[in-house]
């Protein structure tokens, strides 16, 4: 049962890795970011109102849960936003790679915010993720990155931290089901990219099937495949164990983005790419290495105080 599970999570993680291999395919043609995005988004809504159809979950959403779902919405439009804008900066495998620093910032966010104790594991973190931001900011040639497209990728972890710190502390949210939830995200998501069009975003048009095609790859494969991938890992093997794979996401991302998509990589690439894996997936077993790591502390007092 559990190997189910952990396919499952591996599954997740590594489909919605594939957000790069449609988008750029879509950028080549002609369509801008909030254009694909806006279509990801309402070709998944009528998929979904299917699924909860099905299963004879209601769709409307009550008074409680109205406001807390819109702010989601739009927290989730703009890291979506930000990050595929992204790929017009950087290499999409280095971008899907920094994008991961968003369970450290769920961290700080809990503890500044919600008073949750500072972690020595938190601290390793820090410090292991800053030495691979360090690497990828500078290629092997020693030229820096795209400077915005960096900033584009951090306002997107951001946004997308804060939409799960919400998730967590919201009590409407919580009790909502998750295709409900996913629903009206979308839904409330979709409003942004096109309040968007009258402020510098044209609207783009697909001008082929393969655009269409690679439109509903989007919305089908890293959304409601990646989702509900996602639900019943949780339900086998739990969320920490389920986070853990998700480290497969920038891993499949730089595979394609190599692979698929002949974007060039370095060593140094993959090293920074491997330090911030290192340092996302220690914050999520922080609970089960944390009593390690105060174990040592505590066995060299006299070399800590120096």
């Amino acid at each position: 049962m559990k190997l189910r599970g952990y396919l499952l999570a591996a599954l997740a993680a590594a489909a919605y890795g594939t957000n790069p291999l449609f988008a750029i395919h879509l950028y080549d043609n002609g369509l801008n970011a909030n254009s694909v995005l806006l279509f990801r988004y309402l070709l998944g809504l009528p998929l979904l109102a299917l699924m909860l159809a099905a299963r004879g979950r209601r769709l409307s959403l009550s008074r409680t849960e109205a406001g807390p779902v819109a702010v989601l919405g739009i927290m989730m439009a703009f890291s979506s936003l930000a990050l595929f804008e992204s790929y017009n900066y950087l290499n999409s495998g280095v971008a899907s790679t920094l994008l991961f620093v968003y369970p450290v910032m769920v961290a700080l966010l809990m503890m500044f915010f919600f008073h949750e104790r500072f972690k020595v594991t938190t601290a390793v973190c820090l410090t292991v993720m800053a030495v691979g931001l360090f690497l990828l900011m500078r290629g092997g040639d020693g030229a820096m990155l795209n400077v915005f497209g960096v900033v584009l990728v951090m306002v997107s972890s951001l946004t997308y931290a804060i939409y799960l710190v919400m998730v967590n502390v919201s009590s409407p949210i919580r009790r909502m089901p998750t295709l409900r939830l996913l629903f009206w995200t979308l839904a409330f998501g979709s409003l942004v990219f096109v309040a968007m069009i009258p402020l510098g975003q044209p609207l783009t048009l697909p001008r082929c099937g393969a655009d269409w095609l690679n439109l509903g790859a989007l919305a089908v494969i890293p959304t409601l495949f990646s989702l509900a991938c996602t639900t019943m890992a949780i339900q086998i093997v739990g969320s920490t164990t389920t986070a853990i794979f998700g480290a497969l996401e920038p891993v499949t991302a730089l595979f394609l983005s190599y692979f698929a998509l002949g974007q060039a990589l370095t060593p140094r690439d993959l090293a920074g790419a491997a330090l911030i894996l290192a340092a996302t997936t220690l914050v999520v077993v922080s609970d089960r290495v944390e009593p390690v790591l105060l174990r040592v502390r505590r066995m060299f007092p006299p070399l800590l105080r120096h």
